[in-house]
């Protein structure tokens, strides 16, 4: 029977797609309500809990020191994980991170990394034999779509309120995470020939493909990762990419612009 009720709802949720409708109403380009809190975890340098409808993902920064690479001894290191927590959906299980997690957590991580969002050599302490490395810890604690999304965003703000705990090694006073650029990530489902944003647990189910795009500020593509085995044209390649362009700037200035302007 459960079978038979999914497959209804799945079918449901196709045609309305191609009617031009959504199954909760929003546009084609329109994401859920989020929520951005930021400092929800004292222990932490830095932290960020977001709300995406009922998607939630909390994500904590924190700073140790540690060796540089040998190959980059004048830059700081950066860890990203990801934990699809059982608590969060019947789907995840316990124990090492599945092969869905340690993706999302490459995605944060790329995103990151390439657009330059944290200048890695102030992270420097001593060339060659010391550096800070930030740990960014992502937990999703309800699953209900889109939670790559809810994750990029959580962890770009959790990195602009961190803070380099400085005194706690004796070698200065506390500053914050020295920010470069703000990354964000869109994704793009494609149901039939139809592209959206922020699709919804019951609509990832439907969807043949997704695409998630991580733009800079200035609108370049930080990076790219595409889930799902059914192909995009060239075409809706680069609509995606527009898409997820215009809503990353919107999610920006709603939710982020507001933190770069911290003393």
């Amino acid at each position: 029977m459960s079978e038979v009720i999914a497959t209804l709802k799945k079918d449901y949720i196709y045609n309305l797609m191609i009617k031009g409708k959504r199954q909760d109403g929003r546009g084609f380009k329109d994401f859920r309500d989020i929520k951005l809190e930021t400092n929800v975890i004292s222990k932490a340098e830095g932290s960020a809990k977001v709300t995406l409808g009922d998607t939630q993902v909390i994500v904590g920064v924190k700073l140790q020191t540690g060796t540089p690479f040998p190959d980059s001894q004048d830059e700081g290191v950066i860890i990203t994980n990801l934990e699809l927590n059982p608590i969060a959906s019947p789907e995840f299980e316990p124990g090492p991170p599945r092969e869905e997690a340690i993706e999302m957590a490459r995605v944060v991580d790329r995103g990151i990394r390439e657009s330059g969002a944290i200048d890695i050599k102030k992270l420097c302490i001593t060339v060659g034999e010391s550096v800070w490395i930030v740990f960014i810890d992502v937990h999703v604690l309800n699953d209900d779509g889109n939670v790559i999304d809810a994750s990029c965003l959580a962890a770009i703000a959790a990195l602009m309120t961190a803070i380099v705990p400085n005194e706690q090694q004796g070698i200065g006073t506390n500053v914050p995470l020295a920010m470069r650029e703000i990354p964000v990530g869109v994704t793009i489902a494609k149901i039939g020939s139809k592209l959206m944003v922020d699709p919804s647990l019951d609509e990832e189910a439907v969807c043949e493909t997704k695409l998630t795009v991580v733009s800079s500020s200035d609108g370049s593509v930080a990076g790219m990762q595409k889930m799902g085995s059914a192909p995009f044209t060239e075409a809706e390649v680069l609509e995606a990419i527009d898409m997820a362009r215009e809503k990353a700037a919107e999610l920006r200035e709603l939710y982020l612009e507001e933190l770069v302007k911290r003393e």
